[in-house]
């Protein structure tokens, strides 16, 4: 059996892609923890933007359907619909070709993952970091997209790594943040790892 991601982000360059998959990988360790224990193939892909996503996806549907492959993007805005139909509303993406649980969101962004770890933000950007600028509601999938980041570059204009880039800073953060401590305030990352242990644990 073989698992593949592909997800939102890293630019435009192959080693900023590169950087972002090494942390995105070590954030989703518990799942390639069990997928070695399985012996299930694994792979990430960090696609850069949202439609090189949906590209490398759909051709990996078209391509390999013997693998469980998986697409993870942004949701861009609240969702009040199942994944699929989200992005079918919003951008209309026709999934029709992928089961539903083969497609995940980080609703609303990647960020509000990383802001669900006030303290491993906090031990990142040490001296400066103002953790109380952090969005504060249980469930930060109700937080827009544009406070999130508004919040965080709040929270980290004064610290002593500078204001949070993407670039620079997404992946050792990604690093860093606890999964247990997204997915309680980010339902979309619960769900997300509960279907990819799922198959996992099914196929084995």
């Amino acid at each position: 059996m073989e698992i593949a991601i592909y997800f939102e982000g890293g630019g435009n360059s192959a080693e900023t892609k590169a950087i972002l998959r090494q942390g995105m990988s070590a954030f989703l360790k518990p799942l390639v923890d069990m997928a070695r224990q399985w012996r299930c193939r694994w792979s990430v892909t960090s696609c850069g933007g949202r439609d090189q996503a949906l590209d490398f996806f759909v051709d990996a549907l078209e391509k390999e359907p013997d693998v469980f492959n998986v697409l993870l993007v942004d949701s861009e805005a609240v969702v009040t619909a199942s994944p699929r139909a989200h992005l079918k509303q919003r951008d209309g993406w026709d999934l029709d070709a992928a089961d539903e649980e083969q497609v995940h969101l980080m609703v609303q962004c990647m960020e509000t993952w990383l802001v669900a770890d006030s303290e491993a933000l906090a031990n990142y950007y040490k001296q400066g970091f103002n953790a109380n600028a952090l969005p504060n509601r249980i469930n930060l999938e109700e937080e827009p997209k544009t406070q999130i980041y508004t919040k965080l570059e709040a929270a980290t204009h004064r610290a002593q790594k500078g204001s949070y880039g993407k670039i620079k800073h997404a992946s050792e953060l990604l690093k860093r943040i606890s999964h247990e401590k997204v997915k309680v305030r980010c339902r979309h990352c619960d769900r997300f790892f509960k279907a990819v242990a799922n198959k996992i644990e099914s196929r084995a």
